[in-house]
């Protein structure tokens, strides 16, 4: 007699979930109302957030050395929050002193921005529309969403819920503790509709404070321009966690256009563009470079592994130069 196979019934039953019932771990989103899968407490995401962000900071040249660079954008950034859907997380925000072009956000209202994105900026607008795109990112739990779907781990066409919790370290290691800031992290990638989604919420809340939505437009037009001449530790590293500035472009034109028609007048929203040059830019350019310079460093490494290959072919019958 043929033994008979278990059947796979909870795994049918998972599959069927989303399409007529509520499956366990969707709640709500805060930001736009629309049901969505996360199974993720507000505790872990602030613990992880919290766990994360030092490691972060440190292996990406720390905060700017200027107290008052950094209280600005501080106080912006918690005055965008404050009119977001989730005020009462533990918002912090960061500037790291790094050359690279990049801005993200982890679990819990971590927020950091890179020092060589704000010498790109021209003005407080730009800064709020950052800023509020990755506000909007923790407020529609997007981290916390994709970590969600991690835990539906799929092998061999099975997909098992809730197989085994990941540790701290795991979620550490996956959101790329210890590497440099835009590097290949699964978790901190987005697809283009949440990216889209996150410009959506990040045009919401500057214009709640008054600023101009096309500030978001000009950040873009700044990647887009960046992404021409940047090598692989630069720009690049923003577009492998963000998508194609022409598209994000495209998509906040249309949406300024049917819902922020009045960015267009004069006088209804402001850039503050005086403002920004004085606090921001003008004590930026009094600092010393960047601790964290990937482009030097990687500069460096070539040239070295150059004087090392050159003075291995050489042999000890000639005297070849290092680098210092």
């Amino acid at each position: 007699m043929r033994k008979l196979r278990r059947p796979l019934l909870p795994v049918v039953l998972v599959l069927l979930l989303p399409v007529g019932l509520t499956a366990p771990g969707c709640v709500t989103n805060p930001a736009t109302g629309k049901r969505v899968f996360n199974t993720m407490s507000v505790e872990r995401e602030i613990e992880i957030g919290e766990q994360a962000q030092p490691k972060f900071i440190e292996s990406n040249g720390g905060n700017i050395p200027d107290e008052q660079v950094l209280s600005y954008v501080r106080d912006l950034g918690n005055r965008l929050a404050e009119v977001s859907e989730r005020p009462e997380l533990p918002w912090e925000f960061h500037v790291l002193d790094s050359s690279q072009i990049n801005a993200f956000a982890l679990p819990g209202g971590k927020v950091f921005m890179s020092r060589g994105l704000m010498e790109k900026m021209t003005n407080e607008a730009q800064l709020a529309g950052v800023l509020g795109h990755e506000i909007g990112h923790v407020t529609s739990m997007h981290v916390g969403r994709r970590m969600s779907q991690a835990q539906a781990v799929q092998v061999g066409g099975l997909i098992l819920l809730g197989a085994g919790a990941a540790s701290d370290e795991d979620w550490l290691k996956i959101l790329g503790v210890g590497t440099t800031v835009g590097g290949s992290v699964y978790l901190l990638s987005f697809s283009r509709a949440n990216e889209t989604e996150a410009d959506m919420l990040g045009v919401r809340y500057m214009s709640r404070l008054g600023y101009n939505p096309y500030g978001q437009v000009q950040v873009m037009e700044i990647l887009k321009a960046e992404s021409g001449g940047r090598g692989a530790s630069g720009i690049e590293r923003m577009l492998s966690t963000h998508p194609l500035p022409q598209d994000r472009i495209d998509d906040l034109r249309e949406l300024i256009a049917e819902q922020y028609p009045e960015s267009d007048s004069e006088g209804t929203y402001r850039f503050e563009q005086a403002r920004f040059e004085s606090v921001v830019l003008d004590r930026l350019k009094r600092l010393p470079p960047p601790r964290h310079d990937p482009d030097a460093q990687q500069k460096a490494a070539a040239l070295q592994a150059y004087y090392e290959h050159m003075a291995g072919a050489c042999g000890d019958g000639c005297d070849v130069a290092t680098p210092g």
